[in-house]
């Protein structure tokens, strides 16, 4: 029998597994055989030679273990609130173990006045100290397993995260310890290495088996902090190793149009209509795109700017390279709203050149859409401004060259795949012709997320604000303090300026929401009776909303109250204040979102954040971050630090696109960039990255299978 065909068995059999179980743990934690079993790392190691008296205990404690007797047993409450509580005492105090079901397997289990290991983590119940689903070992077992020279037995106790849907069926800690147990002792050789062993003797790492039996039987802490290490390593390397890959694979596979001048229409603008002069930032990154564009590969290019740094006017100076070399150029962007304004932006700006600029959303109909549908056809529109529209079978580009995704998160793989696929023809020697991508967003994205999420996209940043653009002051106020955001309000609009006022629309609470919005419009009413107040939420028919936006992107209204439907697509120069109720609400990249709608014109604009006073530690840090800070890269990182990778609003439409088992991508910053490094060092000297017989398997161990993800769509 070898090691592979172990990691393989399913884990139905399993002792105490069976086909309820197996199906449990593989929708709960991804495990179907032997092998993921042994990918679930224990989240954190207890020191079991340590005993606790019952008088020591407090709920803010970790997991503790103390050594006593069951005094009796008795029910509580009635239906799902039934209970079981055994008082337990050790002869100092008395604590609660509490279990919420199986009252005869509790009582037939275990027994009064017989000495008890208890393992748990205490907690408040009615003023006193209670230990909910405990783990129970009898006393002489306990001694037998850790005290009479059974080396096998760690000191340092694996715990293992389990969900609490698992939980419910009896899958526990201790379940998880025995089962990987059983799965080493049925292993006849070591797990395979898949890092190559000159890796291994540079870094000094253990080999990969030591390193798993260290995560789940360790025989010391430093034993744990190397096994994490290399893990880590490993589980990054491989991921970056994909990616580098992939993109290097790409490029050989794929051309790009070259785009050998900048022409004629991108000269005309820059030096006629151009109006306001370039920041460094911007020239910079114009300046990468060429390069990309003239090279013959295509371009696949992440541009990161935060709102109001100049990204528009950056892909609109880009497409004109493109036009002026002889193909069109289109941008999709995620809503119509958004997309309307980057029309009237564009033709605004282009309105005195001799360049057609068209919109294609689900609401353009009729003639209308023939006309653009021809003049896609023939080449006279150089420019498609559209939604999801524009990937429908029925729209066919002349000779597309240029893509722009603008807040790219919000559109899925497939359908940008589509895009693509509308421009692609053969080029010399039968190498397909992409056209260039730009993919942009103003959602500032954590370096390294960036680095792995997209990392087979070069990556631009425009981080510099254009001259005259002063910084939005963000100031707190608790709900109580009401009439000082209506004092402030009022100083603002008597000087000519407008406002916003933004309430939470949550899904989960949605008609609620909507009676705090209409209430809070109700109250604002009441307050200004003087002014002309607007309401837009996502409820409302799309005409409605949208001549509610135009009254106020025309001054006529001064406050405009909303939900979220403003986050993405207004711009509004004379508006100044941002007032965000119920902020708390909030994740830290969507209040800067939504701060970004403020501080667009030359003006001093404010963001007021509005909250309950009863505040977490989390959230009283994310406020305090908006206080101190604009810097969409800075709140990004510590959105990630909060939140966790994976849980990043509008950063991935769902999520970072693999599960990482031990690595974490807010934390471990600078073990993602020496992976990195090291896969493009292993690549640069054996581009077809012979690694040992098994390293490949990683990509099934760590349910890293990039092509569930079609990354070739990503080109």
């Amino acid at each position: 029998m070898t090691t592979i065909d172990v990691l393989e068995y399913p884990v139905t059999y399993l002792s105490n597994v069976g086909p309820a179980r197996a199906k449990l743990l593989k929708e709960g934690m991804g495990v179907r055989t032997y092998g993921d079993l042994l990918m679930q790392f224990p989240t954190k190691h207890i020191d079991r030679s340590r005993f606790y008296y019952t008088h020591e205990l407090s709920p803010d404690m970790p997991y503790v273990q103390l050594k006593g007797q069951i005094l009796s047993f008795e029910e509580e409450g009635q239906g799902r609130k039934r209970r079981i509580v055994g008082h337990f005492s050790d002869g100092n105090g008395v604590v609660d173990l509490v279990w919420f079901n199986g009252l005869q397997y509790i009582e037939r289990s275990y027994h009064i006045l017989t000495d008890y290991v208890v393992f748990g983590k205490p907690s408040v119940f009615k003023g006193r100290i209670n230990i909910t689903h405990p783990e129970l070992t009898d006393l002489s077992a306990w001694k037998q397993m850790y005290q009479n020279g059974n080396d096998s037995a760690p000191i340092l106790r694996p715990y293992y995260s389990v969900p609490e849907k698992l939980q419910k069926h009896g899958i526990n800690s201790k379940m998880m310890e025995q089962w990987v147990e059983t799965v080493f002792r049925l292993m006849h050789e070591p797990v395979k290495e898949t890092l190559p062993q000159y890796l291994l003797d540079e870094l000094h790492f253990m080999s990969r088996h030591q390193a798993i039996r260290a995560m789940h039987r360790p025989q010391s802490a430093s034993e744990v902090t190397q096994a994490t290490y290399r893990l880590k390593f490993e589980e990054l390397f491989f991921i970056q190793l994909n990616i580098l890959r992939y993109s290097r694979q790409r490029n050989l596979r794929y051309a790009g149009y070259v785009f050998d001048r900048v022409g004629m229409l991108f000269n005309q603008f820059y030096y006629n209509y151009l109006p306001f002069p370039l920041t460094e930032a911007q020239k910079r990154v114009i300046r990468q795109m060429r390069e990309d564009m003239r090279s013959g590969r295509q371009m696949n290019r992440l541009l990161q700017g935060d709102v109001g740094s100049g990204k528009t006017i950056v892909a609109l100076m880009t497409m004109l390279i493109a036009i002026g070399c002889g193909h069109q150029a289109c941008l999709m962007a995620p809503t119509e709203i958004l997309a309307e304004q980057h029309l009237a932006t564009f033709r605004h700006l282009l309105a005195q050149m001799p360049v057609r600029v068209e919109l294609l959303t689900s609401a353009v109909k009729g003639k209308r859409r023939n006309e653009i549908m021809e003049g896609l056809k023939d080449g006279s529109v150089n420019i498609l401004i559209g939604t999801h529209a524009i990937i429908e079978d029925a729209v066919q580009f002349y000779s597309l060259g240029f893509v722009i995704i603008d807040e790219q998160h919000r559109f899925g793989v497939a359908q940008r795949a589509k895009l693509w696929q509308k421009a692609q023809v053969t080029g010399t020697g039968n190498q397909p012709l992409l056209p260039h991508v730009l993919v942009m967003t103003a959602t500032p994205i954590p370096r390294t997320l960036a680095m792995t999420v997209y990392g087979d996209l070069d990556v631009s940043v425009i981080d510099e604000l254009p001259p005259g653009r002063k910084p939005v002051q963000t100031i707190h106020h608790y709900e109580n303090r009401r009439q000082q955001l209506y004092d402030g309000l009022r100083q603002q609009i008597s000087q000519g300026r407008q406002a916003y006022i933004v309430y939470p629309l949550i899904k989960e609470s949605e008609k609620m929401d909507l009676q705090n919005l209409e209430q809070g419009y109700n109250e604002f009413v009441k307050a200004f009776p003087d002014l002309r107040i607007s309401m837009v939420h996502g409820k409302m028919k799309p005409a409605e909303k949208d001549s509610e936006m135009d009254r106020f992107v025309r001054g006529e209204t001064q406050i405009l109250m909303a939900t979220t439907v403003i986050e993405v697509g207004v711009n509004v120069p004379n508006a100044t204040v941002m007032a965000i109720m119920n902020a708390e609400r909030f994740g830290l990249a969507q209040l800067h979102q939504l701060r970004g709608r403020v501080g667009r014109g030359a003006d001093q604009s404010y963001c007021i954040l509005v909250t309950a006073f009863k505040l977490s530690s989390d959230t009283k840090r994310r406020i305090q971050i908006m206080c101190e800070t604009n810097d969409g890269f800075e709140i990004a990182e510590e959105d990630m630090k909060l939140r966790g990778p994976g849980d990043l609003e509008g950063t991935m439409q769902s999520g970072i696109p693999f599960d990482l088992h031990i690595a974490n991508l807010a934390r471990d910053g600078q073990l993602v960039q020496q992976a990195r490094d090291y896969a493009r060092r292993l690549l640069d000297s054996d581009p077809q990255a012979n690694l040992p017989e098994n390293a490949n398997t990683w990509a099934q161990l760590a349910n890293l299978n990039r092509d569930s993800v079609d990354w070739s769509a990503i080109s």
